[in-house]
């Protein structure tokens, strides 16, 4: 599919706008006065009021500026919201715009960009280049929708409420796959893929068994319960370390004693009694795989996972999703915060994987076994920064979470984060030892 056909220039200039409200969004119910603008100094976050404009700073910069030869629209934005030349702790230094004018920038870079996409006198790389600032809006509203559970906020008044979904019980057993030959990464079919993605390349993958659903709160519980926190012989050495670092005792946003513990879900405080069926979510590599080795599991490799997702038992290859090569709805998967929040993992049965693997997409990010590293023959993107620097450093994470968009990810996406990170809506499964 081209990718005119997939994004033809209304819904390019729709999508741009979208990606400007949703992310804006997230920061609803701020006064121009609110403090929550320059949240206190985490290094897992930054300022609200860097990085909405930072983000359209970046889209402003790599479609009017830089293609289209535009000036800026707002004095000193290099200074203030370029991520490579603006150390992470300088933001919460800086003497920034009113939030005011801040919003203001926002909206206007927004409105150019989507009026640019429908300009028939437009160059032809304005699509994909617009395309990439959308997703670029995408991640960074996903991550502002973690600070707030970060910081105990509440969620933004125009994310939907949390409400029941249709679930089976959960499966706790697992789905074998036959393995085989696994064209890993994406196809150059495929309208749009970011540089981490490229290209498709033959891997064989030994057979393995995978559970049909991500490790749930109440098993997660019961390794907590069980000592798992205390028990060096679980850990890994650096997971020891990471452990001993952050004084973790149990997950992040849980509290209270064995049997009896509650969640932090944004600012309410929950049961866990009352949350078992849903996935374990804020957990970092190292808990994962500390949790792996007290069940007599271990992770999946992400050529495992994508093969589960996408590859069916004669080896065709279904490159976009589990359920074919078509447009995610609300049936589908818990994607573009249709939910609100966690689901149970029995829900969406009609989207399973060709293997029977169910939410392989969406709901949370699921950490793998592997190391984030390029593919053969990588070919950067224009931004250069989105791959390259992270490459060796970083674990893979698959899937997306129920705040993750839609048209963001897909079975072929990469995400990326060190193995320390509790901060992010991630989970994970597990799979048979050999």
């Amino acid at each position: 599919m081209q990718l005119e056909e997939w994004v033809p220039p209304q819904r390019l200039a729709d999508w741009m706008l979208d990606a400007t409200d949703s992310m804006l969004a997230t920061v609803d119910d701020f006064t121009d006065e609110d403090p929550r603008w320059m949240a206190p100094y985490r290094d897992v976050i930054n300022p609200a009021i860097w990085e909405i404009a930072h983000a359209a700073w970046f889209a402003e910069w790599f479609v009017l500026r830089q293609l289209h030869g535009r000036e800026p629209l707002m004095a000193n934005v290099d200074a203030f919201y370029d991520s490579a030349k603006v150390p992470h702790i300088t933001r919460w230094q800086l003497d920034f715009p009113s939030p005011g004018r801040t919003r203001q920038y926002v909206k206007d870079v927004g409105e150019a960009l989507s009026d640019l996409a429908t300009d028939p006198k437009g160059l032809d790389s304005t699509t994909y280049f617009t395309l990439y600032a959308i997703m670029h809006h995408d991640a960074h509203t996903e991550a502002l929708t973690y600070t707030r559970q970060t910081l105990g906020w509440a969620p933004h008044s125009k994310l939907a409420p949390a409400g029941l979904v249709a679930a089976e019980p959960p499966n706790l057993g697992d789905a074998d796959v036959a393995g085989g030959r696994l064209l890993l990464g994406a196809s150059r079919s495929q309208p749009f893929v970011m540089d981490n993605e490229r290209w498709a390349h033959a891997v064989d993958v030994a057979p393995f068994s995978m559970a049909k659903n991500p490790v749930t709160i109440g098993q997660f519980a019961e390794f907590v319960n069980d000592d798992g926190y205390d028990r060096e012989s679980l850990w890994s050495p650096e997971g020891w370390g990471w452990r001993a670092a952050a004084d973790a005792n149990q997950p992040v946003y849980w509290r209270g004693p064995a049997g009896n513990q509650e969640h932090r879900v944004f600012d309410q405080w929950r049961s866990i009694a009352e949350a078992t069926e849903l996935p374990m979510c804020f957990v970092s590599w190292w808990e994962a795989q500390a949790f792996c080795t007290w069940a007599g599991r271990r992770l999946p490799t992400e050529a495992e996972w994508e093969m589960a997702a996408t590859t069916n038992q004669t080896g065709e290859k279904s490159w976009r999703y589990p359920w074919g090569d078509r447009d995610a709805t609300e049936a589908d998967a818990a994607l573009d915060a249709n939910t609100g929040g966690l689901v149970p993992v029995g829900a969406y049965a009609a989207s399973d994987g060709p293997w029977g693997h169910r939410q392989l997409i969406g709901n949370v990010w699921e950490w793998t076994s592997s190391v984030f590293q390029p593919y053969p023959h990588f070919e950067p993107d224009a931004y250069r920064d989105n791959s390259e620097p992270w490459f060796g450093t970083r674990r893979v994470l698959r899937g997306g979470s129920w705040a993750t968009r839609s048209r963001y990810v897909r079975s072929t996406f990469r995400n990326y984060f060190t193995p320390d990170r509790q901060d992010v809506v991630a989970g994970f499964r597990t799979c048979a030892l050999d």
